[in-house]
């Protein structure tokens, strides 16, 4: 008898204490949503559209960006609008929606309305545009951060007439990209007056492989003579190669691109397949983007216009160089 009233007193004893201990919990649960509620409303939303992830490039730019907003906890929305301008402006009016704190633009077009419509629309909610590689026309971001393009088109022909007195030359472009027209620009300029030097024909690659590849196959199949080609960017460039060892061209024909990818590197390094290729920095580029976000976003004052120096690599000096990755 008595060693049943003592498990009742042991029970209730319990059952006071679990009564006593679930306001403490509630109030513990409280705080803790608050906490959360608040990091979440401070967390700092990054909104990032690259013309196309078909790209080494952009993915470098992107897993750097990725890398320190992790560290820092923001959170990154990545779309991919694969070179379509309209589905690019949808992909703004969703950041939008999703009220991000900024966006981060490497545009499709840099005059297309869509596109331009959609970032004033996001100018008025007070959201930041910042582009990244490539600039919009009639439109001023709050920032940009871009490789020193004209210079790299300038490298280019400065390297070729260091190798040769004359060439006949064939471009491959991305027309309506800011910065691909750029290059080709500072390409011309600095042949412009050297009669040796003569453009033969300009193809459209929208800096693809599987574009550039088709568009010089038939313009090899032409019969039109080229010793010289200079690409937009590295994947035209490869694909280009891959279009005349298909159609067994014998005589040599210099290839230049723009980017200083890992495979062009290595093409440069072991093979007499390529001339030389400008390097970008990717990795140095999202490194840039986040530092302007986050002061940005502490409403410091930031760099507004980030030019990032550009580089010629080729068989001379390509040991310098990791061969293996992005710089």
């Amino acid at each position: 008898m008595k060693g049943k009233e003592e498990r009742k007193g042991r029970l209730k004893w319990l059952i006071k204490r679990v009564l006593l201990l679930i306001p403490v919990a509630c109030i513990l649960l409280w705080i803790y949503a608050v906490c959360q509620t608040s990091s979440i409303k401070d967390q700092t939303k990054i909104g990032v559209t690259y013309m196309t992830m078909n790209n080494e490039f952009y993915k470098s730019i992107h897993s750097e960006i990725s890398r320190i907003a992790d560290e820092r906890g923001a959170l990154v929305y990545v779309r991919d609008p694969e070179l379509d301008e309209k589905r690019q402006s949808q992909q703004i009016d969703d950041f939008c929606a999703q009220k991000v704190n900024v966006i981060v633009i490497n545009p499709v077009k840099g005059d297309s309305q869509p596109i331009l419509k959609a970032l004033k629309k996001a100018r008025k909610q007070g959201i930041k545009i910042i582009a990244v590689d490539t600039q919009l026309k009639h439109f001023k971001p709050d920032a940009s951060i871009v490789s020193d393009n004209y210079q790299a088109g300038v490298l280019i022909a400065k390297e070729l007439m260091r190798r040769s007195s004359n060439a006949r030359i064939l471009l491959l472009e991305h027309k309506g990209t800011v910065s691909a027209d750029t290059r080709i620009q500072g390409f011309k300029d600095t042949i412009k007056g050297h009669g040796s030097y003569q453009i033969v024909s300009e193809l459209e690659t929208k800096g693809q492989t599987e574009i550039a590849m088709p568009a010089v196959r038939k313009f090899l199949q032409s019969g039109v003579d080229i010793d010289t080609l200079v690409a937009l960017n590295d994947r035209s460039a490869i694909g280009a190669l891959a279009a005349i060892k298909e159609q067994g061209i014998t005589h040599p024909i210099a290839i230049y691109g723009i980017d200083g990818s890992p495979d062009m590197k290595s093409l440069l390094h072991s093979t007499d397949d390529v001339e030389g290729t400008v390097a970008q920095s990717p990795l140095k580029m999202g490194d840039r983007v986040m530092e302007v976000i986050q002061d940005m976003t502490a409403g410091k004052s930031y760099q507004k216009e980030i030019t990032i120096p550009v580089q010629m690599m080729t068989k001379e000096n390509i040991d310098q160089f990791d061969v293996n990755g992005w710089q």
